[in-house]
């Protein structure tokens, strides 16, 4: 009997929210015959399969739950440690032979292997129902087609194994890179099969955690997203990347119509799910209006709320502990590293408080000086630097500033102060926990210091940005665009396009502008913001040259406000994919490096 190639022990695997089911561990590796032969171990291996679901609230130590490295690498952050993977790129400083890209392309791959496993196996469970059979095997199907999502954001163009399993005795150095549309296609495939398997099912409560038709639905569109935009959608960086017959792996010419695809993908989950599904969530003032800050703060505190389409069941321990400031002498309950700062540039994206870009100069925006501001989150008003007041409120949810008010007030009231002698500055943070660029990462974090809670994956927020990104290359002046950016802005609390002092974004590159700032300051450290400069291939501006700051190392106060350069970045052509692990070039001849490694 051939033995399983991994083990399906899954003490803290994701698949329910029930504990019981969460902690089971079976007694020894076993058999194929013998884990599908009933309903609990076949189960088992199902809930090792969404192990391999990453978990980005662990980024500090990227791969560590097949995390990766997203905030760091994008514009939004950096890590006060050396060695977060995201710091290595951010100076150019990886290729084929780095560990961690090996490993999150292993893990995705034999995500997949097992995926295919189980569909080639299911059938002999004997105490499995039909319908527990067709639930598994289209969950099954939605994780092959996120694995496979996973793997064509960061590499493009990689190897369709079709249905060869993990017991198969298939010669995998044959194997060869497939085109990127047929790797959309194949995920689109396998999305549909799995939503179609999933649709009536529900996916909270004991089903919580489970993919769903819902999930499904939005991975799709997200895939469809990537293939519409310009890095694989008329590309030509990559015309040297081809097959051996000399088919182009990323097509040369643009095809508009993929944007209309991608539309219709976002209108069809709108169509279906809301508002009876998921809304947008909201929180609001004695007065009726939309509190904003409370809103874009705990839609992602507060666990399957109305907005979220896919969460990962439990354990946001990592991020807490990068984002909770050191605070010398206070409670221990309230300390940690606040070791994930925030850039300069990030801090900037941020609206003020009329909904203008600070380089509006309607906007109102202070860029030195200090004034008396009581923020959203506190009860007094409290001297801040000026630049940080009168900000939209998404701005408070995400930054944690000098002169702040922690969120945990359990244990007392502590103020944050980031400067070389503030409670989290350099010079207190015994030399390896503070923050890096003045300021710290805040969005996530829970007022009571939790880190129990499930950790957001996907949001109907999203859906409606993609689809009026989609729409406004399709289709400008579509109703629908500014609708829907509208609703993202009204649910934040700040004034809606086309409103009075507010004109409308004029014409598709305005829109398009318009559309790319809502994205950075709504989605913001949840990951989306690196995969949106790579689709629309800014990277190599938004992510090379100079990296900005507070001055963190100024021993005098008033010094500390200087904004300084901290870092000088590396991102060049060949960064927009990763490379194919050295290890799997070397295996397989007929495997081609992606262009630039």
């Amino acid at each position: 009997m051939k033995k399983l190639i991994v083990s399906i022990a899954i003490g803290g695997a994701v698949l329910s929210c029930n504990d019981d089911f969460l902690d089971q561990v079976p007694d020894d590796r076993l058999t194929f015959e013998e884990t599908f032969s009933s309903r609990n171990t076949t189960e088992e291996y199902l809930a090792a399969i969404y192990r391999r679901l990453p978990n980005e609230y662990a980024q500090r130590y990227t791969t560590t739950q097949n995390s990766g490295p997203w905030t760091g690498a994008s514009d939004e952050g950096e890590y006060v440690w050396s060695f977060p993977l995201s710091n290595y790129m951010n100076i150019g400083d990886w290729n084929p032979t780095t560990g961690n890209i090996s490993t999150l392309w292993s893990n995705f791959y034999r995500g997949i292997r097992e995926c295919s496993t189980f569909i080639e196996n299911i059938e002999n469970c004997r105490d499995c129902t039909e319908a527990n059979i067709k639930q598994y095997t289209g969950e099954v199907h939605v994780l092959r087609g996120f694995f496979y999502y996973a793997l064509l954001r960061s590499w493009g163009p990689v190897i369709l194994l079709g249905d060869a399993s993990t017991n198969a005795d298939s010669d995998v150095s044959m194997f060869k890179r497939n085109t990127i549309d047929e790797v959309v296609n194949y995920i689109v495939s396998e999305l549909d099969t799995g939503a179609e398997a999933l649709e009536g099912i529900n996916f909270k409560g004991g089903n919580a955690g489970r993919m769903s038709r819902p999930f499904a639905m939005a991975i799709k569109e997200k895939a469809l997203l990537f293939a519409a935009s310009p890095i694989f959608n008329g590309n030509t960086d990559y015309a040297e990347l081809t097959d051996e017959e000399g088919n182009f792996l990323i097509p040369q010419s643009p095809d508009v119509n993929k944007w209309k695809t991608a539309a219709d993908a976002a209108k069809a989950f709108i169509d279906e799910f809301v508002p009876g599904t998921f809304s947008l969530y909201k929180e609001y003032n004695d007065d009726g209006s939309v509190n904003g800050y409370l809103s874009c703060r705990n839609v992602m505190l507060r666990d399957w709320n109305p907005e979220m389409i896919y969460e990962r069941p439990r354990g946001t321990f990592y991020l807490n502990y990068d984002c909770t400031p050191y605070h010398a002498g206070a409670d221990s309950r309230v300390k940690g590293a606040g070791g994930l700062g925030l850039t300069q540039e990030f801090v900037d994206a941020f609206f003020t408080e009329n909904g203008r870009p600070i380089d509006d100069p309607e906007s109102g925006y202070q860029a030195s000086g200090f004034t008396d501001f009581q923020t959203p989150y506190d009860d007094q008003s409290r001297t801040i630097f000026a630049a940080w007041a009168n900000r939209e409120p998404r701005f408070y949810v995400n930054v944690t500033f000098n002169n702040s008010l922690w969120l945990n007030r359990d244990h007392g009231d502590v103020i944050t102060t980031t400067w070389y002698s503030g409670n989290s500055g350099k010079g207190s943070g015994g030399g390896n926990d503070y923050t890096p660029t003045g300021y710290i990462a805040r969005k996530n974090i829970a007022p009571d210091g939790s880190t129990s809670r499930a950790i957001p994956m996907i949001r109907l927020a999203e859906i409606y940005l993609d689809y009026a990104e989609a729409l406004n290359e399709y289709e400008p002046g579509n109703p629908d665009i500014l609708k829907y950016v509208n609703l993202i802005r009204e649910r934040a609390g700040i004034p809606l396009y086309g409103s009075s002092g507010l004109p409308q974004p004029a014409g598709q590159d305005a829109m398009r502008e318009a559309i790319h700032r809502e994205r950075r300051v709504e989605l913001a450290l949840e990951s989306v913001r690196y995969f949106d400069l790579i689709r629309w291939k800014q990277a190599e501006n938004a992510l090379h040259g100079p990296v900005h700051s507070m001055d963190i190392n100024a021993t005098d106060e008033a010094d500390f406000y200087r904004v300084i350069t901290f870092e000088t970045r590396v991102f060049t052509k060949k960064h927009y994919l990763f490379p194919v692990p050295q290890g799997e070039i070397d295996a397989n001849p007929a495997l081609q490096q992606n262009t630039g490694w």
